[in-house]
């Protein structure tokens, strides 16, 4: 039920980091308006319809938070042609190399949101999503910082109000102490089952994965990636 909403927004950070060159600043100005949520709608009350954001009746729908460049997010844009798209990133750097990236004519089946993530989510009815990402996500190593952490048992709670029974949510990080926090907190929170079935699971891609640029710099520095991967339980 919506009594779980979290409606605390914080975007910590630079949102936009170098100067963007000419083809970049032109996507934000041309395909983010016709495939951005509008934020007059996200009420935060769980009464949003996928269909209404997309305008079409939605079969399976995919949420990744904080997408980075994006490439996940287009990769399984493709696998997956016939699936409705979500996807949260608050840096325009990340929202205009994603939105470049983007075949032409932009696909329908798509939709972003430049801000926090929980501004769609909280807006989202209980179970209307089927799959959730949260791929190497920032791990705020200091301490003090750790309450930024996009893992944690308020958000958690967010995430199983909108899961699906049966829905996938699946983390991921190259830093070990992080990989044993999100852990720790997923399998605290009662609406997860952890899917792995051996020890090695968590160090394996499962079948058909994509690394980004952003985990073949990690390996090549000698980080070990971490795949995390819940099944959202039957609600009772």
């Amino acid at each position: 039920m919506v009594d779980t909403i979290q409606k605390v927004k914080r975007v910590y950070g630079r949102r936009q980091g170098r100067p963007m060159h000419k083809g970049r600043v032109d996507v934000i100005d041309t395909i983010l308006p016709i495939r951005q949520i509008p934020k007059d709608i996200l009420k935060e009350d769980g009464t949003l319809s996928a269909a209404n954001i997309f305008g079409a009746d939605v079969g399976a729908l995919h949420f990744e938070i904080g997408f980075g460049n994006g490439e996940h997010l287009l990769y399984i844009m493709n696998e997956n042609p016939t699936h409705h798209f979500i996807g949260a990133e608050p840096y325009m750097n990340g929202m205009s190399a994603f939105l470049k990236s983007l075949p032409s004519p932009t696909p329908e089946n798509v939709r972003v949101h430049m801000d926090d993530a929980l501004m769609v989510l909280n807006s989202l009815p209980d179970a209307s999503v089927d799959f959730l990402y949260v791929l190497n996500p920032d791990p705020w190593p200091k301490t003090r910082h750790h309450k930024r952490r996009i893992i944690s048992e308020k958000n958690l709670d967010v995430y199983s109000r909108v899961l699906k029974d049966g829905g996938m949510m699946m983390q991921t990080t190259d830093v070990d102490e992080l990989a044993e926090w999100m852990l720790t907190k997923t399998m605290n929170c009662p609406h997860f089952d952890w899917v792995a079935e051996r020890p090695e699971d968590w160090k394996t891609a499962p079948n058909g994965w994509m690394a980004t640029r952003y985990e073949n710099k990690g390996r090549d520095a000698g980080r070990t990636q971490t795949y995390l991967i819940y099944r959202r339980k039957n609600r009772v």
